[in-house]
């Protein structure tokens, strides 16, 4: 069996070693895989590469696999939770999705997530690599609500959560510092330019002091920016991404490797992020390391990577993701040696260049004269002028990049505030219309109102016309009926009227 583990050991190393710099290669695995999932949280502890529930099909999962990187093979851990926790299991305890985590001590913490479980606040849970212990992790201060598809990034001691999505669908932007070492939370507040709120970006630390926020998506826009908190200043900041190179994307991932952050996958829900990008984050450069195809398993949302150390290098692993289809690949590359003894921009690298350089000739000029020891031949101090040209070029060239930046910087600011002053001119322009129009419906709004009233007095009137007409016509009726009264009454008169005039008359009767 001794014999065995010594092949694969040597099998993995020899393949490794055999690897590409900076090129993706799914790694052969033996034996049958965990369930293809999204959404999972993963951790790289001594040998094993641990994968921590996840979502697939709307369904939250809750198993733990393990990838041992000397058998090649996967295995399922089996948790147990001891004291039960009221009616937790281990199953549902870690049936979540979009949750972190991070190695503390002999623990994995799990922090945050959704799940059909959810509480008010973040809930802080662990699992126990020796005992196979898992639970929750009891803290004190005022804990964050409750939310998926934030970023947690450690510090020495401090956890530091920013954004995601509560179980409203809210989106947040607020930051949160978990002391590990006492498990107390604390609000921080931070000013100046904070970024829109937002859920599956990615978030790392650079010296200790530097949060960089990159990416992610709000219910309608994919982001595409890059902001920096200054953790001791507590002021936020956001970096340009120059040209069109890097695509808006969210639920990609990222690790970081000395001064180096590595950005894979992800997508806007129509298409996947192809490209895996390296941030050199002293000097806040992108650069494109590889792509693979359209449809690629790296190119999903969901997935995951973290670094491993195998013979002596490390390597950047990659599981899980969804880019139409659920995933459960194991994939390597070997990143490229990068020299990272470059100085930091945030404490201007050619001004602490220069510094240093300055502060070395002046401690060489000031050696000189001075007896350290008692030599009979005084100490000759040598100084290599090609190094210090080459470093001073270099300076010189760091700072022409920095101007580029700062110039670009500027014509850019200089832009938003002119498209800021024509948006503003132009709300100005449709408040004035708006106003105009409000009045003018008030206007017709009155006119309205009286016609209204007009309608109704003429139904009215029109209602008596009826009852005229009526009237009218019985007076007619009277009338007729008058009138032939009356001929009949002169009929009977001229008729009386002319037999007397006859007899008057002496004219003879008729017999």
């Amino acid at each position: 069996m001794g014999t065995e583990e010594t092949r694969k050991d040597m099998d993995i190393d020899s393949w490794c070693l055999d690897l590409s710099y900076d090129q993706w290669v799914p790694l052969p695995v033996s034996g049958q895989r965990p369930s293809a999932r999204y959404k999972h949280a993963a951790a790289v502890v001594d040998d094993k590469l641990y994968i921590i529930g996840g979502s697939r099909n709307g369904r939250y999962l809750s198993d733990v696999q393990a990838f041992d990187f000397k058998s090649l093979t996967w295995s399922s851990v089996r948790l147990k939770m001891e004291p039960q926790i009221g009616n937790w299991s281990p199953e549902n305890l870690l049936s979540t999705s979009g949750h972190t985590t991070i190695t503390w001590g002999n623990k994995l913490l799990l922090i945050g997530g959704h799940s059909k479980h959810d509480s008010d606040s973040m809930p802080v849970r662990f699992i126990d690599l020796e005992s196979l212990q898992c639970g929750i992790v009891e803290t004190s201060g005022k804990a964050p609500a409750a939310r998926g598809g934030h970023s947690a990034s450690l510090v020495g001691s401090k956890l530091i959560v920013f954004g995601g999505e509560d179980k409203k669908r809210r989106l947040l932007n607020d930051v949160h510092i978990l002391e590990l070492e006492t498990m107390s939370w604390e609000l921080l507040e931070a000013t100046q330019t904070t970024p829109a709120p937002r859920f599956d970006h990615t978030a790392a630390v650079h010296g200790d002091r530097y949060l960089v926020v990159f990416g992610g998506c709000s219910h309608s826009i994919f982001f595409c920016d890059l902001h920096v908190l200054d953790l001791q200043t507590k002021e936020w900041s956001r970096h340009e991404i120059p040209g069109d190179m890097i695509a808006p994307r969210a639920g990609h991932a990222a690790v970081t490797i000395g001064e180096s952050w590595y950005v894979v996958g992800g997508g806007d829900n129509k298409s996947g992020c192809s490209e895996t990008l390296m941030l050199n984050m002293p000097k806040l450069v992108w650069s494109t390391l590889t792509t693979v195809k359209e449809r690629d398993p790296l190119a999903s949302e969901g997935l995951s990577v973290c670094s491993a150390l195998i013979t002596g290098e490390i390597y950047l692993v990659a599981f899980g993701g969804y880019n139409g289809k659920y995933q459960n690949e194991i994939f390597f590359m070997r990143p490229k040696p990068r020299n990272s003894s470059r100085p930091k921009i945030f404490q201007s690298p050619a001004a602490a260049a220069a510094a240093a350089s300055v502060t070395a000739a002046y401690a060489l000029a000031k050696s000189e004269k001075l007896d350290f020891f008692e030599t009979e031949e005084p100490i000759k101090l040598v100084v290599n002028k090609k190094d210090v040209s080459v470093e001073l070029d270099a300076v010189r060239e760091d700072k022409k990049v920095m101007e580029l930046s700062l110039t670009e910087a500027r014509q850019e600011n200089s832009r938003l505030r002119e498209k800021i002053e024509e948006v503003n001119n132009t709300h100005a322009e449709l408040s004035k219309e708006l106003l105009s129009v409000q009045g003018q419906l008030a206007s017709e709004r009155s006119r309205c109102f009286k016609l209204e009233a007009q309608i109704a007095e003429l139904q009215k009137v029109l209602e008596s016309f009826h009852s005229i007409e009526s009237e009218v016509e019985v007076l007619r009726k009277q009338k007729s009926a008058l009138e032939q009264d009356m001929e009949h009454a002169a009929a009977a008169t001229r008729q009386g009227s002319g037999g007397l005039l006859s007899w008057l008359s002496g004219a003879p009767r008729s017999s």
